[in-house]
């Protein structure tokens, strides 16, 4: 965008000197000669200012680089990149809409067994979303073979809901491993290309051996910093899971005292 209104300021300059003659009909023609001079100065010196090739853009720059470090390699650590960032972002969307108060839950749950009984409370699970209302749910199917039952069925359903939880994570983790091997895969390989350049030109130059050094550093770090990107999605997902847990255990634990005062 700069360099087009330099380019436009330049033929403005241009046609004021071509025009100067013309606008001073009448006056002093020395005086005209002057203003056009002067005109066509300063438009050589914009000219001179605008830079015929300027420095490339941050996007050709990654182009750039992606391209030197090798295709087969690059992409493959893109898409390392591309597939966890979206499992990352549909578990983290998942774990939130997970979350729930369950201190207002079991506020609900109790109300709904003194005024309705098991069926009132069922419904207010049901409309809870999340694994706790889930897991709530199972207990209170159970409900009419015992406590025991209860428990055991909250039990299970805390370990069905820490799968789903847990879903998709190991990719994540299994990425995060995968691209930095890539990058010393793609290093090895560009060291061995050096090589075989100093092999063919019968000794160390700097120009034959340049090429695939670059290689192999690109690749390297290409890989590191997709690890370590997914490594922080990693973790906050895990610490968001762990949270998860604890309000859950703690809330079952709760809900299981609760069915059993009831049903005593």
């Amino acid at each position: 965008m700069k360099k087009f209104i330099s380019k436009l300021t330049l033929i403005a300059f241009i046609g004021l000197g071509a025009l100067a003659p013309q606008l001073s009909f009448g006056q002093d023609s020395t005086a005209s000669d002057s203003v056009a001079n002067s005109v066509s100065t300063l438009a050589a010196t914009t000219a001179a200012s605008i830079p015929d090739n300027p420095a490339p853009g941050f996007t050709e720059k990654i182009k750039d680089i992606f391209i030197d470090g090798g295709i087969e390699f690059m992409v493959i650590v893109l898409l390392c990149l591309i597939i966890g960032v979206s499992i990352a972002i549909e578990r983290i969307i998942y774990l939130s809409l997970s979350t729930v108060n369950t201190k207002k839950l079991l506020q609900d749950v109790e109300q709904a067994l003194n005024e309705g009984g098991i069926e009132a409370a069922k419904t207010v699970c049901q409309n809870t979303r999340g694994p706790v209302g889930s897991i709530f749910y199972e207990g209170l199917e159970r409900s009419d073979e015992g406590a025991e039952a209860v428990e055991r069925a909250i039990i299970a359903g805390g370990s069905v809901q820490m799968g789903l939880m847990e879903k998709g994570i190991s990719w994540i983790s299994l990425f995060i491993a995968l691209a930095p091997m890539l990058g010393f895969l793609g290093t090895v390989l560009g060291m061995i290309e050096s090589f075989d350049a100093i092999e063919e030109a019968g000794g160390v130059k700097a120009t034959a051996v340049a090429g695939g050094i670059k290689t192999a550093l690109i690749t390297t770090v290409a890989g590191l910093i997709v690890a370590i990107f997914l490594q922080v999605f990693y973790n906050f997902i895990v610490s968001k899971i762990d949270n998860l847990v604890n309000s859950m255990e703690d809330a079952s634990n709760t809900f299981v005292k609760l069915v059993k005062t009831k049903l005593s």
